[in-house]
């Protein structure tokens, strides 16, 4: 009698211990190749969780909701764009002191020249603009540092805003501008214990997404990209769908949207698109991945520098705007620190110190989780010295976590 084999004969289906095995390890392996995208998301889920029980459900309360999104408004506008001049391998120290600059410069259009508001707003933006080529020459085309510059250009603003305005404040501004900042959208429809238009809005937002992510996994699938196994896809769209419904009905129990949170997914949905499926947003992600291989593969290096500060500098401006029409003055305090803050959401989204990574949607992210700290600590009664502590050891894990998953994927 021969030996006794226990192989399974070729062309049989696998044993269930194999199935099960292999279908474990494409999760771990979906799980892992996601944790960089998804790790943050989960952080500040986590961090609304803490907060919502510590302070006795008052974080998610429809008024302090919409604080969080007014008070934080500015620092998502700075974001977006700081994670876009990270992600071409470059640093700006120049916003928060830029914003101030423009704010000051409206508050002396609008209040000792009577210019209509409309108008100054739209010279705000040809400032900023104006400075971040500025900028952008000499980075770009002169070959300076951007740390040099952009420092330089910190001084050089900050010392503009005590020009314009000395050791006063200017205010009060035009309605209209004040409502940049402070405006809802109007109520429309029957009377309802929620804000109708909010709610369609909402819809139409979970209606975008939902298709959205099907559309990319589609795109993946015809390109033979790796995909979420199909129950990981359903989780995440359910937990988008139950996030977007809660948001909505938070905001609509309330006053409804407040205008410029339409400003901030504007920005959202724009930049997110241009960086995803735009040429130039491509051509930034190759610049800062790999300067020489993207000079060698035909990118205008330089072009692309200077237009990145260029978006920069009329981001600075809008987040200005935005800064100086909740204050309702032009104060020589604004904008302290504001770099800081744009710094941090970008690293803390998800952006690589080595530039050529990041997203969009990962500045707001980080921004968000630096904005749920301020706000909780501050309502759970934690001093501002302790937050500094606490939300520079969520920087240093957020950076931290970048470098220890590189590694694990160089491995």
């Amino acid at each position: 009698m021969g030996p006794v084999t226990t192989d399974t004969p070729k062309g049989a289906p696998p044993a269930p211990a194999a199935k099960v095995s292999a279908a474990r390890a494409l999760l771990l392996d979906a799980a892992r190749r996601n944790m960089r995208q998804y790790g943050m998301l989960i952080a500040l889920a986590l961090i609304v969780v803490l907060f919502q029980i510590w302070t006795d459900g008052v974080l998610l309360k429809p008024n302090n909701v919409t604080n969080l999104v007014l008070q934080n408004s500015y620092i998502l506008v700075l974001g977006i764009g700081m994670m876009i001049v990270i992600i071409a391998g470059h640093i700006d120290l120049s916003v928060g002191s830029l914003a101030a600059f423009v704010s000051a410069a409206c508050a002396v259009m609008m209040v000792q020249h009577d210019v209509p508001w409309v108008l100054a707003l739209v010279l705000a933006l040809v400032i900023g603009a104006a400075a971040g080529a500025w900028q952008g020459f000499w980075i770009a085309y002169v070959g300076i540092p951007s740390f040099i510059v952009t420092l330089a250009g910190m001084l050089l603003f900050r010392g503009g805003t005590q020009i314009l305005l000395g050791s006063r404040s200017l205010g009060p501004f035009p309605e209209g501008f004040q409502k940049i900042s402070t405006g809802y959208l109007p109520e429309l429809g029957p009377k309802t214990n929620y804000h109708n238009l909010t709610i369609l809005l909402g819809l139409a937002l979970l209606a975008f997404a939902l298709l959205q992510e099907i559309r990319d996994r589609r795109r993946q699938q015809q390109y033979e990209l790796d995909v979420l196994p199909r129950g990981l896809f359903l989780a995440k769209c359910a937990a988008l769908a139950a996030a977007v419904l809660a948001f909505t009905l938070t905001l609509a129990s309330y006053r409804g949207v407040p205008v410029v949170l339409l400003l901030l997914a504007a920005l959202l949905i724009g930049f997110g698109f241009v960086m995803r499926n735009a040429v130039v947003g491509r051509h930034v992600y190759a610049l800062g991945g790999n300067q020489a291989a993207a000079k060698l593969s035909g990118v205008k290096d330089k072009r692309v520098t200077f237009l990145v500060f260029v978006n920069m500098g009329v981001l600075a401006a809008l987040a200005g705007v935005v800064y100086a029409a909740r204050l309702n003055a032009g104060v020589p305090q604004a904008g302290v620190n504001f770099e800081l803050e744009a710094i941090a959401a970008a690293f803390i989204g998800g952006a690589s110190m080595s530039g050529g990574v990041g997203t969009v949607l990962g500045a707001v992210i980080g921004g968000l989780v630096l904005g749920v700290l301020n706000n909780g600590m501050s309502l759970v009664g934690i001093g501002t010295d302790y937050q500094q502590v606490i939300k520079g050891c969520v920087l240093l894990a957020a950076v931290g976590f970048d470098v220890w998953n590189k590694r694990k994927v160089g491995s």
